[in-house]
């Protein structure tokens, strides 16, 4: 049984590893390929955290420098907390992490989807609720600060709030990327989130305020009074590379009178002497004669009488006549049954 030796068995093995990580390894060329990390139980970063909870211990001297480099990336993180905060109507949410060992840092690895028009309307019904309870103060109390001593330890999660069920289970539901939902329900989440929306359907009312403006605005190095400031987009630019300018004009033409920036945002290439990535923008669009509908009971098309005044100080009234049945009858009796002439002819046949 020579050929089962120690040394073919150690390249067999390698043979199969080898093909193990061609299967399941990250293909990469030409850059750092890192090993696949499998997720770790919550518990483990619960006693990463209850274990560095109390710094001054002589074991994590160490740690300190790793502590200090973590603090660039505080705001990432706090950032993606923010980011996926459970909203009012949800008592609990379980997100995925991503932490250092030493417990120096941890993100939030998830990115929350949402369906637009329902999470509009939950957040609609939740500021109605919220002006009754701070009208009425029910439930909360106002919270006086500073809330924590420095010297008061953090909250511990598993004693306090790992395992306590929530008293009411309400689910948010599946979040999807693409919804589709019918005529009633967009309607009934347009009338719970009517208080977020605006009312301002027309788009003359953001004129030179839209995103075309500002990135004119941003390209052309300029401030539109009222507006936002931008970084400029071209820092080193030449006034004599300039095309044309008042010294080089053929026929000297030169006005004193300062150009006004809206005409410049308005108009680039014609107030400008050397618009670059700029963006022209609508000048006026068609007025809008949408009425908002406060009564939720009237149907979708209606005759609003602001925009559809219906006067009746021109109609004709009707005037009762009697017709005497039998000359009626007679008429009717009299008439033939018309029948074309056996010469005509349908225009144009001929062509």
């Amino acid at each position: 049984m020579d050929y089962m030796n120690e040394d073919r068995l150690q390249e067999k093995a390698r043979r199969w590893q080898q093909l193990q990580t061609k299967r399941f390894a990250d293909k990469r060329r030409f850059c750092f390929t890192d090993i696949q990390k499998e997720d770790m139980p919550a518990e483990h970063i619960r006693k990463i955290i209850r274990d560095h909870g109390d710094m001054t211990k002589r074991k994590f001297r160490h740690d300190k420098r790793v502590y200090l480099d973590a603090l660039k990336y505080m705001p990432r993180a706090v950032y993606k907390l923010l980011e996926n905060m459970p909203m009012p109507w949800e008592q609990i949410r379980n997100v995925k992490v991503i932490y250092h060992i030493t417990g120096a840092i941890t993100f939030v690895n998830e990115i929350p989807w949402v369906i637009e028009p329902v999470y509009i309307a939950q957040w609609g019904t939740i500021w109605i609720m919220m002006r009754r309870e701070k009208r009425d103060r029910r439930h909360f109390k106002r919270m006086r600060f500073p809330s924590f001593d420095d010297e008061e330890p953090p909250l511990d999660y598993a004693d306090n709030i790992l395992d306590v069920e929530p008293l009411v289970q309400m689910v948010n539901g599946s979040s999807y990327r693409r919804w589709q939902l019918t005529l009633p329900i967009m309607s009934t989440l347009n009338r719970m989130g009517n208080q977020l929306l605006t009312d301002l359907v027309d788009d003359n009312y953001f004129y030179l305020f839209d995103l075309k403006s500002f990135f004119t605005v941003k390209a052309l190095n300029v401030a539109i009074p009222g507006g936002p400031k931008f970084e400029p987009l071209v820092k080193d630019v030449n006034p004599n590379d300039e095309d044309w300018n008042e010294f080089n004009d053929i026929n000297k033409i030169i006005i004193r009178q300062p150009i006004r920036t809206e005409y410049r945002i308005a108009f680039p290439y014609l107030y400008n002497s050397y618009p670059f990535k700029v963006y022209l923008v609508w000048y006026h669009k068609p007025n809008v004669v949408f009425i908002k509908n406060e009564d939720p009971d009237l149907p979708a098309f209606y005759f609003d009488p602001l925009i559809n005044p219906i006067a009746h100080r021109h109609t004709i009234k009707s005037v009762d006549t009697q017709i005497d049945l039998q000359i009626q009858d007679q008429y009717e009796t009299d008439d033939e049954e018309f029948v074309l002439p056996d010469e005509f002819e349908p225009f144009l046949i001929d062509v």
